[in-house]
């Protein structure tokens, strides 16, 4: 599943005895980009195409997963990466790799986890309504996803109300966390950093939709009642950034951010910071990875990580419309969220500032984060 996908590329990174393996091939395209890709696929006999419907306006399929078939067992790919050469090459990305998922046992009914990734797989995958994908479908279903330790959270278009009104988008991540999230005596004035590699029309103030609908669902804690909002900071590089990386101002291709959109919203710069992995030694490769996260006062600890496709935007993480009763979403996207309990601990320790860490979580740059100057 995804984006922007070269088909002879694709092909060319698995080994020469896989490369006539089924393959296929989930994707947005219309219209030229469509024949191209169609024209693509038919220099290989083994690869299909499956058309994401996208009936929005602005919408995209933007997901980027992988679910690979093995004579064992189901391993599912969630990342941040476009199927192309320069995505994969001097860039900064994202990729979560779940465990080897084996065969249900004979006797066994679910094989979900306690963190429901099989059901909210399978919801995701529906939600397509492509015949191409019952194959998949059934696949999943044969499989026992028990040892998953992350949450899914997806984005699916159209307007969503009544019982689908908390299961994508920014709903889905507020659900979870007031499910199984941090209490908010634990996180009280905990910041929320937002680091993305493209910014949609938010509005004329921060309260227009950023540090309103947004971050309510980027604060939510466990448990009811109303929860103080954190500190929110961004992370997205400055043209200094761009021009000193590794490709240069050619980086600023995968940054998309209009100079009309810009002009509307100058607040933006006031909350920003610049991208620095100083920890990872990835400065100079410029982010296509998109993460959130909730961090300590000192950023020492985590109480959640999401790492997704999900850029900073309404298309990605849907508005309300309607008093708050429909999520209207625009795009298709996938992330999955960390929390701490799953993996056993109360707090995620960031392992570049706590070099001692029991439960160390590596976080792809560097914290805290340093704000814009002039």
């Amino acid at each position: 599943f995804n984006f922007k996908i070269d088909i002879p590329w694709l092909v060319a990174q698995y080994p020469v005895h896989h490369r006539t393996k089924p393959l296929l091939v989930v994707h947005g395209s219309t219209r030229q980009e469509k024949a191209n890709l169609e024209r693509e696929a038919r220099l290989f006999t083994h690869v299909d195409l499956c058309q994401a419907k996208l009936e929005m306006i602005y919408g995209t399929h933007h997901t980027k997963m992988m679910i690979l078939s093995y004579v064992n067992g189901v391993r599912v790919i969630i990342h941040t990466a476009n199927l192309i050469h320069s995505d994969w090459h001097q860039k900064t990305q994202g990729v979560w790799m779940s465990p080897l998922f084996p065969p249900l046992a004979p006797q066994s009914r679910n094989g979900d986890s306690p963190t429901n990734f099989k059901r909210d797989l399978l919801q995701y995958i529906n939600a397509y309504k492509s015949q191409s994908l019952n194959e998949w479908i059934s696949i999943i279903k044969r499989h026992d996803f028990s040892t998953a330790k992350v949450f899914l959270i997806a984005s699916v278009p159209g307007r969503h109300s009544g019982a689908s009104l908390n299961e994508f988008g920014h709903l889905k991540l507020k659900k979870v966390l007031r499910q199984f999230g941090p209490s908010s005596d634990a996180c009280k004035q905990w910041p929320v950093l937002a680091q993305f590699s493209s910014i949609g029309s938010l509005g004329p103030t921060p309260e227009s939709w950023l540090s309103s609908e947004l971050l309510t669902s980027f604060s939510a804690t466990r448990g009811s009642g109303s929860q103080s909002k954190p500190r929110l900071h961004l992370m997205y590089p400055c043209r200094h950034d761009v021009r000193l990386s590794l490709e240069g101002y050619g980086a600023g291709g995968s940054l998309p951010y209009s100079i009309n959109t810009a002009k509307k919203q100058p607040w933006f710069r006031t909350i920003c910071n610049r991208w620095r992995s100083e920890c990872n030694g990835r400065t100079k490769a410029c982010p296509h990875i998109k993460t959130y996260l909730r961090a300590s006062p000192d950023w020492h600890n985590l109480a959640w990580f999401t790492l997704t496709s999900a850029n900073l935007s309404k298309a990605a993480w849907g508005m309300l419309e309607k008093q708050g009763s429909q999520l209207m979403v625009r795009s298709y996207e996938l992330g999955v969220l960390f929390l701490p309990q799953p993996f056993g601990t109360d707090v995620f320790q960031v392992a570049s500032n706590s070099p001692d860490a029991s439960h160390p979580f590596m976080v792809p740059y560097d914290l805290p984060p340093l704000p814009y100057e002039s």
